[in-house]
């Protein structure tokens, strides 16, 4: 079975309400996504999916969203405030309905993905170089 990764980065900013860390504060990540896609068991193919075709679907569906966005937690009082401010002076905010963790960030990515990727089977999303999140089906 062959399975290929394409990465690519995007630099946001968000903050995790209720946390106990330092991350309760206002901070920005350059957040590194790797999106695989694996080959049907069954299949001849020498390509699982063009690296270029693969690359701009991820850069449609999460870089022209989320890149040098605020991301935030719309059910957050706290964080819907922050954003308020930053659209208010024309940056920009993407709202999702659930906290910005690099854990449901890689299902949130995983699902839009999915429906463009035949094949997707796993999305990781890096938050530093040495942490990241995996979602897989």
């Amino acid at each position: 079975m062959l399975t290929v990764t394409k990465s690519i980065k995007f630099d946001a900013a968000h903050v995790l309400t209720n946390h106990q860390g330092l991350c309760k504060n206002l901070h920005g990540h350059t957040y590194r996504v790797e999106v695989s896609v694996t080959q049907p068991p069954e299949s001849t193919a020498d390509m699982v999916i063009d690296f270029k075709d693969l690359k701009h679907i991820c850069e449609e569906t999460i870089i022209a969203r989320f890149d040098h966005a605020f991301i935030y937690d719309s059910t957050s009082e706290g964080e819907s405030e922050i954003a308020a401010v930053v659209t208010k002076h024309g940056m920009r905010a993407v709202a999702l309905p659930f906290r910005s963790t690099a854990e449901n960030l890689a299902r949130h990515f995983y699902e839009q993905l999915s429906t463009s990727v035949p094949g997707l089977s796993a999305v990781r999303v890096w938050e530093t170089p040495d942490s990241c999140a995996e979602y897989k089906k």
